[in-house]
């Protein structure tokens, strides 16, 4: 639609649960980024990019606000697993990076921009901290491990190790200058086809096909 209306640039919102994609929320962002990415290669007015976050802090499903609300009204907070590790921005973070993003002069058209996001913090951690914030004592709270979810992984990763990455010439915003797992856009077109038409059968095969790059996960 924006290579008909002649829409001079969209930006893309992905994930960091792109990156190796272990579950269909990831498999969806990954593809609609390599759709993106394969369009672009032949549109000659709309500029695509792509922009990948990691978890925003404060968002909706952020894990900040169910913590709050877990302390308060049972005094205790489940985690999956106590290695489990995520990357966190702030929604203004996450604001600017889109609005940033969108004056960066690319390269080639499909970029993705990420974040310089430092070290990952270990969701154990964070939630001693929020015990604490909250004016109670580690023990009043208790910290409960209910087991990864399925295709739930310990740890994301903000790029895939095919990519290559340099910084831009905003400070603390990546690129990665090279597409990694190219797909064939008819094939993506098809799959778009079976699931307009509400074909249930075969669309979760060919989202498989289309990423080599997913990573399988055995149930926890």
């Amino acid at each position: 639609l924006c290579i008909k209306q002649k829409v001079e640039k969209m930006i893309f919102i992905s994930t960091d649960k792109a990156v190796y994609p272990s579950n269909i929320m990831g498999a969806t962002k990954r593809l609609s980024e390599k759709y993106i990415q394969e369009i672009s290669k032949k549109s000659k007015v709309s500029s695509f990019s792509i922009v990948r976050f990691g978890n925003v802090l404060g968002s909706t499903g952020s894990v900040v606000p169910i913590f709050e609300e877990q302390i308060k009204t049972n005094g205790t907070i489940t985690i999956t697993h106590p290695k489990v590790q995520r990357y966190f921005m702030t929604i203004r973070e996450a604001v600017e990076l889109v609005i940033i993003s969108s004056q960066i002069k690319s390269r080639k058209n499909g970029e993705i921009y990420i974040l310089e996001m430092g070290k990952p913090v270990l969701i154990k951690d964070l939630a001693k901290k929020m015990i604490t914030l909250s004016g109670k004592n580690l023990d009043e709270v208790k910290i409960e491990i209910t087991g990864l979810r399925k295709g739930e992984k310990i740890s994301e990763d903000l790029y895939f190790k095919e990519e290559k990455i340099k910084k831009t010439n905003i400070s603390g915003i990546l690129c990665a200058t090279e597409y990694s797992f190219v797909s064939n856009l008819s094939k993506l077109n098809k799959l778009i086809s079976r699931i307009e038409n509400n074909s249930i059968e075969h669309p979760l095969n060919d989202i498989m096909k289309l990423l080599p790059e997913f990573k399988k996960i055995h149930d926890q």
